[in-house]
């Protein structure tokens, strides 16, 4: 029976790693292909005791897992530069514009339309209103440089604040007091503890002649950000700036603070724990993907309610970006406007809402439509604004 267990999930790498490469070649998002896969997997794993009831439970494990090693993948793409600030400001400014404005309408509709208190509501709403980086920074590889980073920058943010407002707002009490310092404290403290933790895993990933290096890393990693949770911070934060130290050696050393922190850094070791991250990160979000479509209950996708929740929150999501980006990066609007998938941190924030509160049922099944139609616009929208898509060469694995 192990041997078929072991059988059944090197199969699925396998399958996994078909449908990244199919994504790659077609533009079909392999997020829409593992969902579907799951949901095919559903009445063959069932009716056998190979899998167990249990693996739905999974979903937000994988999905927590999934989503620190996104923003870890994405700040270890980013490289700092004087020239670069202008388009960091820009997507940031994008990132919280819009996350608020879309915030504020999705809660202002669901307020009468669910009979939610205004608290209830913005903590329902508030997963409809983040990025997914899970999504958007590997859809972005079709980009020239500028265009990719100005995506995973946005989503980045978009990750953080989400997370960071959610966790306010959970332990708020209900008060608009206690959400600004819930906000506020959990900003202040997690950026400076994320600075600080930040330098000590650089400092201990960088010790020499480590024979086992990256596993015990990312072990201290995940404690930290499970820890900074616990204590109601946005352990995010740390995770990004320990992936931008990393991968900008040269901006460090112009810090006469870290100059002897940032001489300790080997492009060689970067690159080997570059690979790793980019390996687990596979891994993981096809896990988490199938997962999301084998936990899916297929009988809520036939109420129309759930359909017509998903178009208000897709309409009021790409209206909204669409206006902003014009506003503030016009030359990417034509391409951007349809980059604002929804995914792993949406499913996450709503399965940890739903726990506080019992959401309408439907809404299980909008929040899948959400995530599987978002992606489904991206994939057909993302190759064709010109000037903003990079060559055939350029997007070449």
């Amino acid at each position: 029976m192990i041997s078929i267990e072991i059988l059944i999930a090197s199969m699925f790498l396998l399958t996994a790693f078909a449908v990244e490469r199919f994504d790659r070649r077609t533009g079909v998002p392999s997020v829409i292909v593992m969902i579907a896969l799951g949901l095919i997997a559903q009445p063959l794993l069932r009716s056998t005791s190979l899998v167990a009831a249990e693996l739905k439970t999974m979903v937000p494990v994988f999905g927590t897992i999934g989503l620190v090693l996104i923003v870890l993948e994405g700040a270890l793409d980013i490289e700092l530069r004087r020239e670069r600030i202008r388009l960091v400001a820009k997507a940031s400014l994008l990132a919280v514009a819009a996350f608020a404005l879309c915030l504020g309408a999705l809660a202002g509709i669901a307020r009468p339309w669910l009979g939610l208190g205004g608290f209830e509501a913005l903590i329902l709403a508030t997963p409809f209103a983040v990025i997914s980086s899970a999504i958007a920074i590997p859809a972005s590889h079709i980009f020239e440089d500028r265009a990719r980073e100005f995506v995973i920058y946005e989503s980045s943010v978009s990750d953080i604040l989400g997370v960071l407002v959610f966790v306010a707002l959970l332990n708020s009490a209900g008060t608009v007091a206690g959400f600004l310092s819930g906000l506020a404290g959990g900003g202040i403290v997690s950026l400076v503890l994320a600075s600080v933790c930040s330098v000590a895993l650089v400092l201990v990933s960088t010790r020499a002649n480590a024979h086992v290096r990256y596993v015990p890393l990312l072990a201290g990693l995940f404690a930290l950000y499970a820890a900074g949770d616990l204590l109601h911070l946005s352990p995010l934060i740390m995770v990004l700036l320990f992936g931008l130290m990393l991968n900008n050696k040269d901006a460090l050393e112009r810090l006469p603070a870290m100059r002897r922190v940032a001489q300790r850094i080997s492009p060689v070791t970067v690159g080997e724990f570059k690979v790793l991250v980019q390996e687990l990160t596979f891994a993981v979000r096809g896990f988490f993907f199938f997962l999301l479509g084998y936990s899916t209950n297929l009988t809520n996708f036939a109420l129309l309610d759930s359909w017509v929740a998903a178009a208000v929150v897709l309409v009021i999501a790409y209206g909204l970006r669409h206006v902003l980006l014009r506003a503030i990066e016009p030359r990417f609007a034509a391409a951007l406007t349809w980059m604002a998938p929804r995914g792993l941190v949406t499913v996450v924030l709503y399965l940890e809402a739903a726990q506080k509160f019992a959401p309408p049922r439907y809404l299980d099944a909008t929040v899948r439509l959400v995530v599987i139609l978002s992606a489904m616009i991206m994939a057909l929208s993302r190759r064709t604004a010109p000037g903003v898509a990079a060559s055939d060469a350029e997007r070449a694995p």
